[in-house]
């Protein structure tokens, strides 16, 4: 007889251990299904059984959130850490019980009735004493805590140690003393956190600290490989964090981790967002830029007891975000611009604020009341010789991050001077290599806006002819994909070879991506005697290669780190 999959009120449930979206501190979200999702009157009866549960409960005010998007609703409350998953719970009966007073009956109940004693008793065996008096012991002495399902840690980096949760000790038996923090950055945003993260790692390491850092290419200790692959989340932020080599850590934080488990961390020397651009939209209830913003604004949570939050003061929509958030009125703020005489920035500096900008194509920082000259523009390899000034940006927030985490300005200007010289300073961001006279530019590129300005710098260089290689995952929308082709198509490359990203269908049929692209092209007025569909990556990129000649760059946004590695073995600085 076969069996069928039960089908639940509810769509997915979450824990949400750190700061998030919604919340300075833990919280769970629920996506509920069916007719009752859509019925006002059932997602407040959800908040009312929430309130009343977990008063009786005796935990602190839920703050219950309904969040409707284009998806449909999430319903998320705040509640106590040590608790989660008994308060998944809650949220799930709480749900199931107001769908079914609206008369929803098209779903088996997982929670039919679950009193309060049985929620309470939950809720006592999943608390740890142990645990709670472990993370009183370390709150009063300022040090951190990190921890997941398997294990806990207090102190950072070299500071640190790590316990697995059955194996926790008493507080009598911690060396306290060998414990302590270390200076922390959280790097967010659209684009740029990567090249972002490794620059500011360089300036840590220029000062004399052994840096570790987390992002979409691995975990890295002091310039070496720990693990590979994305390490965006918090899993890679408590990877770093638990590393006893790391003296001051840097880690990216992408916007999947924050949606799905909020940040790894609740306090940090800085945290920086980039840049606010479209994409991922559709997933987790962030349908537009004003969402994505506020989400990534989470990482103002961090820094609200004495951090900085560095923002970019161009980005109008981040500003917007800004503007409208308490924790980050709650920050200290400091900006960066690509002209110094912005008015927030004017105005932040009157204040005694921080900020580093351009000046006479100069950077500056602006710090402690003092003007520091940090170099030309021109002159740091980073921004390609001025061809790349989006870079300028990346550049002025590691600076503005590396303040706040107390490193020194003196060794600044020679680090920016150098990093990037060499194309493995920030492998897969604007690598620049020689091949047969063309010159490569071989990037990450996954979206419009990156796409835009790698192309932008492409153009900047007066090629003879412009190759292309395009190619996209399949968890964007269709519009998505048809807004990359039509920006590659602005540019009027004289080829353009598409690929396919069979680690990346994450959905969609082998095929339907690359006709999409190659759709959106031809409608945008590309010519389809100048493309071509080659499915491999590495085979798209090496037929670029080899139809290029002096003065021809051929631009290559690869995706996948072997095939990087293996293209690099063809080219000369």
């Amino acid at each position: 007889m076969a069996m069928t999959e039960p089908n639940y009120a509810f769509i997915d449930s979450r824990r949400l251990p750190g700061p998030n979206r919604y919340f300075g501190d833990s919280a769970v979200t629920l996506t509920p299904r069916g007719e009752a999702s859509r019925n006002p009157t059932a997602l407040q009866s959800w908040a009312h059984h929430v309130r009343d549960m977990t008063r009786a409960l005796e935990w602190p005010d839920p703050q219950p959130l309904i969040e409707r998007h284009a998806a449909g609703v999430s319903l998320v409350f705040r509640a106590p850490q040590d608790v989660l998953l008994t308060a998944t719970e809650v949220s799930e009966w709480a749900w199931e019980r107001a769908a079914a007073e609206c008369g929803e009956t098209g779903f088996d109940l997982a929670h039919p009735s679950l009193p309060l004693t049985l929620f309470a008793g939950r809720a006592a065996l999943e608390r740890s004493a142990a645990l709670v008096a472990l993370r009183s012991a370390a709150a009063a002495r300022g040090l951190p805590v990190f921890e997941d399902d398997e294990a806990i840690s207090i102190g950072a980096g070299s500071g640190s140690h790590t316990w697995r949760r059955d194996e926790m000790p008493a507080v009598t038996a911690v060396d306290w003393a060998a414990l302590h923090d270390i200076p922390i950055a959280l790097v967010t945003g659209s684009n740029g956190k990567t090249t972002t993260v490794r620059l500011l790692a360089a300036l840590a390491a220029a000062s004399g600290l052994r840096p570790g850092l987390c992002s979409t290419e691995g975990v890295f200790v002091d310039g070496q490989t720990v693990l590979e692959g994305d390490f965006s989340g918090p899993d890679g932020a408590r990877t770093v964090l638990r590393h006893r080599l790391v003296q001051a850590a840097i880690l990216e934080t992408a916007r999947g981790g924050i949606l799905r488990r909020g940040l790894a961390v609740r306090r940090a020397a800085a945290a920086i967002v980039t840049n606010i651009r479209a994409d991922h939209f559709g997933e987790y209830g962030v349908d537009d830029t004003l969402a994505l913003a506020t989400t990534k604004l989470a990482v103002a949570h961090a820094v609200c007891d004495g951090g900085t939050l560095v923002l970019n003061a161009d980005d109008q929509v981040l500003m917007a975000a800004a503007a409208g958030l308490p924790h980050v009125a709650a920050s200290r703020v400091a900006l960066f611009a690509d002209a110094e005489d912005r008015p927030s920035l004017v105005a932040l500096r009157a204040r005694g604020g921080s900020t580093c900008a351009v000046h006479d194509d100069r950077l500056v920082l602006h710090e402690g009341g003092r003007d520091h000259i940090l170099g030309a523009l021109a002159d740091m390899p980073l921004t390609a010789a001025g061809a790349a000034p989006y870079n300028v940006g990346n550049i002025a927030a590691a600076v503005l991050a590396a303040v706040a985490m107390g490193l020194p300005i003196e060794p600044m200007t020679a680090t920016l001077l150098r990093f990037g010289a060499n194309p493995l300073d920030n492998p897969g961001r604007l690598e620049r290599w020689r091949h047969g006279g063309a010159l490569v530019l071989m990037d990450y590129a996954h979206n419009p806006d990156a796409l835009d300005r790698l192309l932008t710098t492409a153009r900047a260089m007066h090629p003879r002819r412009l190759f292309l290689l395009l190619g996209q995952a399949g968890n964007r929308g269709d519009d998505a994909i048809a807004d990359l082709a039509r920006t590659a198509a602005r540019f009027s490359p004289d080829r353009v070879v598409i690929k396919e990203l069979p680690l990346m269908l994450r959905g969609r049929e082998s095929g339907d991506v690359s006709a999409r692209l190659a759709a959106a092209l031809q409608s945008a007025g590309f010519p389809a005697a100048c493309l071509a569909l080659i499915p491999d990556e590495e085979e798209a990129s090496r037929s670029l290669l080899a139809a290029a000649g002096p003065g021809d760059v051929v631009v290559l946004p690869v995706h996948t780190r072997a095939v990087r590695v293996r293209l690099r073995a063809l080219f000369a600085p």
